[in-house]
């Protein structure tokens, strides 16, 4: 076993690529006898992603028509000596995770249109099968309006395909009430690192079933999911209230994250910081929702530091339900909470309104041409009772006049997640809570030098994590060693790599991860 990950090289340090070897490459992908398409010119969209920082020239692009299209081209991959394959969602990837140099990209996007069945269930429930390429927004779309339910479990993006956050975790604001949406699959259609299509859950296959939850693409490329449905409210009361001390942010979100479900209890919960100004990119002028609604800076505290705190609140209802009656109830729930009084925003808005939000957000980016830019994000886990600490070295220090975007942290409940799954989280000994922290810049400058400015900051809060030992895990993780990786992983692992020796022994899939590198040998024909 030691022999297999100490083989760890990352695969733009491998060195020159033969010449002779691309050409038998090629010979060995026009043998492919595919549904789909392949393609040599077309390939540059597919060697750089959303984060816009890292770039790979791929030999080829795949666009499969089926599943079985994807098991051949793994299967092609591993004739060969030294081809990956790297199974490209909607291209949000930061880090490169979804690139492959001169190896082969999938395309997953070109099967968008694979749902299968939605199955109704006792009561309001059900489930949906659904293609691992299909984006989530449209998944979305076809189940509210087609049948009047929705998953339960969200991203705040929903320009993501299914396999793609099913092979991190997916986490949103509903995440504290039902887990992430790797807790909310109840089968899935994988095709493994030696080509072989499989369909796995929690009693069948279920090694491979909840290796590839969070498993970053390294055991199998996910075809199909099988996503658990509720009904969908027909209205969302939006609601995000204002905090100058982070204990008092904290105490409240944990409170609300820790209440069970029902009519006295909010189905959203997130929150961000924001800088205590009235910069519009980074201040007050975040918080409300339109212009009608004004930020009275003199409700703040003179004893507020150069950072604010905002909690994000969404109640679900109905739309025959009395307004009267709902403010009713929204007023009792927020009664109990600690926020600045009179900076408070409400806002009502249809379902689907509100779970498309960040796509208003989109449309605004790529107008102004500040979405193709590059975007050094960075997204932690990080222990409740090292929270206090990262807020005042982190927040209040080094991030104090914001990063060009939203700071988003929040508190998820550990009891919601399976630890089956091949995600790490904080160690947290003894703590149900812990917080996502999602620094998401969106860089308005081209400029190279401020870009490696941001990346260098990035890595100056992952090292004081560090050396401070917080207790924390990179979410969408990204390293460049194998004692970094092992570091991440943790006490998982040894199983993790246990379940890459079984499902991709060739180390053909993600290589864009980084974690594994290739072997030279090939599988029997």
């Amino acid at each position: 076993m030691i022999a297999f990950w100490e083989r760890f090289v990352p695969e733009n340090d491998t060195g020159a690529y033969p010449e002779d070897e691309d050409t038998t490459n090629t010979s060995l992908c026009l043998s492919l006898e595919l549904q789909g398409s392949l393609d040599f010119s077309s390939t540059a969209a597919a060697g750089k992603d959303f984060g816009g920082i890292y770039h790979k020239k791929p030999l080829a692009v795949i666009r499969p028509a089926s599943p079985v299209d994807v098991a051949r081209v793994v299967k092609v991959a591993s004739l060969s000596s030294n081809l990956t394959v790297a199974a490209r969602g909607n291209g949000h990837s930061i880090n490169g995770q979804a690139m492959t140099d001169r190896g082969l990209v999938i395309d997953m996007r070109a099967m968008d249109d694979l749902i299968h069945v939605v199955t109704f269930a006792a009561g309001d429930s059900g489930y949906v099968d659904v293609g691992g390429g299909m984006l989530w927004e449209d998944v979305l779309r076809r189940c509210v309006l087609g049948f009047g339910l929705a998953p339960r479990s969200w991203t705040d993006y929903l320009g993501l395909t299914v396999g793609g956050t099913l092979s991190n975790a997916g986490v949103s604001g509903q995440a504290f009430r039902y887990g992430p949406q790797t807790s909310n699959v109840t089968e899935l259609e994988v095709v493994t690192g030696k080509g072989e299509t499989m369909v796995c859950s929690e009693t069948q296959n279920p090694d491979l079933f909840f290796g590839v939850l969070g498993g970053l693409g390294q055991f199998g490329i996910i075809t199909r999911a099988r996503v658990l449905l509720q009904k969908a409210p027909d209205m969302v009361r939006w609601i995000r209230v204002v905090y100058a001390e982070f204990e008092e942010f904290t105490r409240d979100a944990e409170w609300l994250v820790s209440q069970e479900e029902g009519r006295e209890s909010f189905d959203y919960v997130e929150g961000f910081a924001f800088v205590n100004s009235d910069d519009p990119v980074n201040g007050w002028p975040l918080v409300p929702f339109h212009s009608g609604q004004r930020f009275d800076p003199s409700c703040i505290p003179r004893t507020a530091g150069p950072v604010l705190y905002c909690l994000e609140l969404a109640l679900h209802h109905s739309s025959e339900d009395h307004s009267i009656t709902l403010d009713k109830v929204v007023g009792q729930m927020l009664r109990q909470l600690r926020y600045c009084r009179n900076l408070r925003f409400e806002v009502s808005v249809g379902f689907m309104e509100f779970l498309l939000r960040v796509k208003q957000t989109e449309q605004a980016a790529k107008a102004s041409g500040i979405w193709d830019n590059p975007h050094p994000w960075l997204n932690l886990f990080v222990s409740k009772s090292d929270m206090i600490d990262f807020d005042r070295a982190v927040f209040k220090k080094i991030l104090r006049h914001g990063i060009g975007g939203p700071m988003l942290v929040y508190p998820l409940r550990r009891s919601k997640w399976d630890s089956r799954t091949s995600v790490v989280l904080p160690e947290g000994l003894g703590e149900e809570i812990f917080y996502l922290i999602a620094l998401l810049r969106f860089n308005p400058s081209s400029s190279g030098v401020e870009v490696e400015e941001q990346v260098a900051q990035n890595e100056e809060i992952v090292r004081w994590c560090r050396e401070k030992g917080l207790d924390y895990k990179q979410y969408l993780p990204h390293y460049r060693n194998q004692d970094q990786w092992k570091r991440h992983f943790g006490k998982q692992w040894t199983r993790f790599v246990d379940r890459k020796t079984w499902f991709d022994p060739l180390a053909l899939l993600s290589p864009g991860q980084s974690i594994f590198s290739r072997t030279t040998r090939s599988l029997p024909g």
